[in-house]
């Protein structure tokens, strides 16, 4: 992967300078360090100078470097870097690395590649993205666990049910049901099974067992990590946001004063509708995906079983408050699956009032001055 960054130094503006190193994630077995691109431009964006580091002699320098803004491309790595660039006093911005690839001329080089974040950093219309601490990627990075211990148990489920069904054996959907019945189907001496296969379907079914036990394991360590996190605490609060989405939210989202308002944070997880329009005619579709897809998802789920949980209560002749009243009623206009797309995104705003506001979570809450019109 490669890593980009520039600097400009905090003096006279006529003596500020841009410092743009690439730097390398991988490569050959026993070979030598791979050198970093770095560029230097003064206070008017023009190149002055360019070099090649390595990565020890890159940290040397920034380190003998005086304080300066350092503008780097957010990829791999990208956020351990600007911590141990920020310890040393510089001002770090990662921008988004689909933005400054428009600034790339002609052919793509470490040099082109520093030019362009060069010249992207002097758009205020792209966003820095902002750098985590190491706090929130280990709670990142146990979600990325748990979802590749969970891609792998249902992988194994699906093997195990492609290949009982060669013999003429059916397993029904569902991970809970499946296993069942590949247990059952197990203890049937003439059902078809050769005799040969059958241990290696117990191995299978063993691994099974233990990838879910790795992945409730991962769910623990999340539930200790933020048991003193009241902002966790009160995200749980709302409907459909359990242990999982709160933890996501709060590993993916380093400041939510960031946001301007909830409106911001679902546009920002691709929750809104996409938008083609021009002129007078103003053409919405379907949300427009962008964003972080596990967070979307682990959204989109929780409102599902929160929609769910609604029409149980519904049905049961419980008192319903004021957002679950909405959902059941959108889903009567628009249907089960796009009720729950607009439940996950009235979800992320209130999750940031939440968040920004530092209140609890209130399903009848009204705007104040919503209440002084009708009272009015």
């Amino acid at each position: 992967m490669l890593h980009h960054c520039s600097a400009e130094e905090w003096l006279e503006p006529d003596a500020g300078r841009l410092a743009c190193p690439v730097l390398r994630g991988r490569r050959r077995r026993n070979a030598p360090p791979l050198p970093d691109q770095l560029a230097e431009a003064d206070a008017q964006y023009r190149v002055r100078r360019r070099e090649r580091l390595t990565r020890t002699r890159f940290t040397q320098w920034m380190s003998n470097h005086p304080r300066c803004q350092v503008v780097m491309e957010a990829c791999g790595s990208a956020h351990h870097w600007a911590r141990v660039l920020g310890s040393c006093g510089h001002e770090v911005r990662l921008l988004p690395a689909q933005h400054v690839r428009a600034y790339v001329r002609r052919s793509k080089t470490d040099a082109a590649d520093a030019a362009a974040l060069i010249e992207a950093s002097r758009c205020e219309e792209i966003k820095p993205v902002a750098v985590k601490s190491v706090e929130q990627q280990v709670l990142q990075q146990l979600h990325r666990l748990r979802t590749q211990w969970q891609d792998a148990r249902k992988a194994r489920i699906c093997s195990l049910r492609g290949m009982l069904r060669e013999f003429g054996i059916d397993i029904p959907l569902g991970a809970t049901r499946g296993i069942a019945a590949i247990r059952e189907a197990l203890e049937i001496a003439d059902n078809g099974v050769p005799d040969a296969l059958r241990p290696y379907v117990c191995e299978v079914l063993k691994e099974i067992g233990e990838l879910a036990l790795k992945a409730k394991g991962v769910e623990r360590s999340l539930r200790d990590l933020t048991r003193e996190d009241p902002t966790v605490k009160r995200l749980e609060q709302i409907p459909g946001v359990g242990l999982i989405v709160a933890t996501a939210m709060r590993a993916a989202v380093a400041d939510i004063h960031r946001f301007p308002s909830g409106r911001h944070l679902a546009c920002w997880l691709g929750i809104t509708a996409k938008e083609h329009s021009s002129g007078e005619r103003r053409r919405l579709g379907r949300i427009s995906k962008q964003g972080d897809v596990y967070l979307r998802t682990q959204l989109i789920h929780g409102a599902r079983s929160a929609l769910l949980a609604a029409k149980s209560a519904a049905c049961k002749g419980l008192e319903l408050d004021r957002l679950r009243r909405w959902a059941l009623e959108t889903e009567k206009r628009v249907g089960h699956n796009k009720a729950a797309v607009a439940l996950a995104n009235k979800l992320a705003r209130i999750m940031w009032a939440t968040w920004k506001y530092d209140r609890d979570f209130n399903g009848s809450w009204k705007h104040p001055s919503a209440a002084m019109n009708k009272t009015a």
